[in-house]
């Protein structure tokens, strides 16, 4: 029963997290080119160590 209410109140924080997040991120005005970018360049970094082995 712990274990469930300590899962709960980890889901509530989580969630308050994101609705914090995602209200300061609407307000801002962000580079999403650059964002964009980096998140494709380190997916495909770990897409090549995945396929060849280096790294």
């Amino acid at each position: 029963m712990l274990r469930l209410v300590v899962i709960a109140l980890m889901v509530v924080v989580a969630w308050a997290i994101m609705v914090r997040l995602y209200r300061s991120l609407k307000d801002a005005s962000i580079d999403w080119t650059g964002w964009a970018f980096a998140a494709g360049f380190v997916t495909l970094a770990f897409y090549l160590r995945h396929v060849t082995g280096l790294g």
